[in-house]
């Protein structure tokens, strides 16, 4: 039976007239640009930001809600940190490179974070700390002062970006799936579009 009253009150799929689709890492060369333009802004939160994404491939909603007790032992930022992930509920460990604790120091010591405070203190009364929303907004602006297309990036490019990287290095499946805290292989090899990539990468070295 049709209901031509309701033709008009169907609500519109929520990814209408969106490009939807796994979300790209970011190159070598791209990661650097962000980093350089971030560091000549002097914003000291949205570099310690993104330098920590980068290293954690963190979830959005884990990343926001790290405190700085999670990072450090004392004010001494960690080269390694373990979490447990909220979708999972399973621990997972990353490094924490150089340059990203020291744009973590630099970060703590400007906004005089305690040991106990959210790494990234919302600035809106209603959040202790900045909302998986607002980093969705922080990223696009990342992406957009490179020239890149938003459409093609989202937090998840920071969450895969490491990952890729490693894996075109070494081509190791089982350290990746570790390193995103994945429980099972098919899961990273969907993630990382492994086939996909292999192929292109295959159709280019017959072409040189």
């Amino acid at each position: 039976m049709n209901y031509p009253f309701l033709e008009n009150h169907t609500k519109s799929p929520w990814n209408k007239g969106r490009l939807i689709g796994q979300k790209q890492p970011l190159k070598l060369k791209e990661i650097w640009a962000i980093r350089v333009r971030l560091q000549l802004q002097k914003n000291p939160r949205n570099l310690a930001l993104f330098n920590l994404a980068i290293d954690s491939k963190l979830r959005a909603c884990d990343l926001v809600k790290l405190k700085v007790c999670d990072i450090s032992h004392g004010y001494e930022i960690l080269q390694r940190a373990t979490i447990l992930q909220q979708k999972t509920c399973s621990p997972v460990q990353f490094e924490i490179t150089a340059n990203t604790r020291e744009s973590l120091v630099d970060w703590i010591k400007f906004k005089e974070l305690s040991i106990n405070d959210y790494l990234f203190p919302s600035r809106a009364k209603l959040s202790e700390h900045i909302g998986t929303r607002q980093y969705a907004r922080i990223v696009e602006e990342w992406i957009s002062q490179i020239g890149l297309n938003k459409a093609d990036y989202g937090t998840h490019t920071m969450r895969r970006t490491k990952a890729s990287l490693i894996y075109r290095r070494t081509k190791n499946l089982r350290a990746v799936q570790l390193l995103l805290g994945h429980t099972k292989l098919e899961s990273t090899v969907r993630y990382l579009g492994i086939e996909v990539d292999d192929a292109i990468e295959m159709a280019e070295l017959t072409e040189s």
